[in-house]
């Protein structure tokens, strides 16, 4: 797993041994990245970021190899946000990054009160957690962590679909792209 592009480009990423930690493959990261620059061409330079179910930290990363402000890696799993944590050394980042070491709901709620506002939000919960789609999805949807301009992107197993509508939060695209698939979603 490596760094596709920007100042961290080609750099190696650890990851978890074992299939509790799917990374987001890197053909994938490559076209979510395509996607967000056809959308906003200027998307990407000094925005903030939420990565919910962090794993590896490989999109925030991504993010902040590609000039990102700000990334709050959120991820439960005492080994996986160590592997944020190593990644994140292991490639000289010291600033720019939060990492929560807690459950996304509870980070959620910190975050909102905090006044965090995030230009993209990638979600990928482990893809058996078919519920945590809908109450992370529909908590955004209500919080003050979205704007109107803010893309939530959610990466889950093709053969699911964790919905068109939460509130105000809709499906604008759905991208396949082997067993995985993204669906992209905006307020409005």
């Amino acid at each position: 797993m490596r760094i596709i592009a920007g100042q961290f480009r080609s750099r190696q990423l650890r990851s978890l041994r074992g299939m509790d930690t799917r990374p987001t493959s890197d053909r994938l990261r490559e076209t979510l990245f395509d996607v967000l620059a056809a959308m906003r061409p200027e998307a990407i330079a000094d925005s903030v970021w939420l990565d919910l179910y962090a794993g590896t930290g490989a999109v925030g990363i991504e993010a902040l190899s590609r000039g990102a402000r700000t990334v709050y890696f959120v991820e439960s799993s005492a080994p996986a946000a160590r592997i944020v944590r190593e990644n994140l050394k292991s490639l000289g980042i010291t600033e720019g990054f939060e990492v929560h070491e807690r459950e996304v709901p509870r980070s959620l709620r910190l975050l909102d009160s905090a006044a965090v506002a995030c230009d993209f939000c990638f979600l990928d919960p482990p893809w058996r957690m078919h519920r945590a789609y809908e109450e992370t999805l529909g908590f955004l949807s209500q919080s003050r962590l979205l704007s109107a301009s803010s893309v939530v992107i959610a990466e889950h197993e093709k053969r699911f679909d964790p919905g068109e509508r939460f509130g105000g939060l809709n499906r604008t695209r759905k991208l396949e792209q082997g067993d995985a698939a993204l669906s992209f979603y905006r307020l409005g």
